[in-house]
């Protein structure tokens, strides 16, 4: 398989969303281009260990009327090439094409913060919400989860909400009764409807909602106050999310520097875990 070959594949996938089942299929295909245009849908299920009608949903995803149009498709834009015997560049298998697609998703990030305003802002709303509550469900509750991890150092009342159903929209009640005023959400595909719900229901709380998403065009941008995209990798079956995380780092920083006490905080923290053997020097 060449560059080439695999590249006009990639480009065919480029701008659906996937689900994991699909992404293994045009993984298989990757991997396989040269043969691809030739299989069945049942051989092509075969090699990528699923079931036959998912290839034809995945055919559909990709917006053919089935696997028969796909595979005709393929025949016409990624047909099997000779091999040119040492012709040049590097060949990068999977792994490190979505190490690199992660590292341009970093890139674009700092393109991004060239203009520090929206991070500013919502360091200075986030600061000043006391208490403050962290949202991410599904995919997205690892990422509220470190934030709120690191938060409770600097800030003097965190509440992760990680977990939905009827106790969510309490845990926001109680927030706001005792004083909340902003909520942090990480919301990261595929996107919950309890998330969707549960940012209307904040901002109907009279919360004001930032969120780290994938895109400014996310379902969750529509019930934000202030949206800060970060884009996620989507070259493996599931997403990565490097930037969402180097961005949630970037917005403790700016919600500790609107914090006087955060160093204050910093200090007394290490001195106490010093003292009780915390941690393996």
């Amino acid at each position: 398989m060449t560059d080439s070959t695999a590249g006009r594949l990639q480009a065919l996938f480029e701008g659906h969303r996937l689900t994991p089942t699909q992404r293994r299929i045009a993984h298989c295909m990757v991997r396989r281009a040269g043969d691809v245009p030739f299989l069945s849908s049942v051989e092509l299920a075969e090699l990528a260990g699923v079931s036959q009608p998912s290839v034809t949903r995945f055919a559909v995803a990709l917006g053919f009327d089935g696997y028969p149009a796909l595979r005709r498709h393929l025949r016409e834009v990624a047909p099997p090439e000779p091999d040119a015997g040492g012709g040049g560049g590097e060949t990068l298998n999977e792994y490190q094409q979505a190490v690199l697609a992660e590292i341009e998703n970093l890139r674009h990030l700092a393109g991004l913060l060239a203009d520090p305003t929206p991070v500013e802002r919502a360091g200075r709303l986030l600061a000043g919400s006391r208490p403050l509550p962290v949202l991410g469900l599904r995919a997205a509750s690892s990422q509220a989860r470190g934030f709120a991890y690191f938060a409770a150092k600097v800030h003097p009342d965190v509440r992760l909400l990680d977990e939905a159903g009827s106790m969510l929209t309490d845990r926001v009640d109680a927030a706001v009764r005792a004083g909340a005023t902003a909520l942090l959400c990480f919301a990261l595909p595929r996107h919950p409807r309890e998330v969707v719900e549960a940012l209307e229901y904040a901002r109907a709380a009279g919360l004001t909602v930032v969120t780290v998403a994938e895109s400014a065009f996310a379902p969750v941008a529509a019930h934000s106050d202030l949206l800060i995209p970060a884009a996620v990798g989507t070259g493996l079956a599931f997403d990565t999310a490097c930037a969402p995380m180097m961005l949630g780092r970037v917005l403790l920083e700016a919600m500790a520097d609107e914090l006087p006490d955060a160093q204050a905080r910093l200090e007394e923290f290490d001195t106490k875990a010093a003292a009780r053997g915390l941690f393996v020097e």
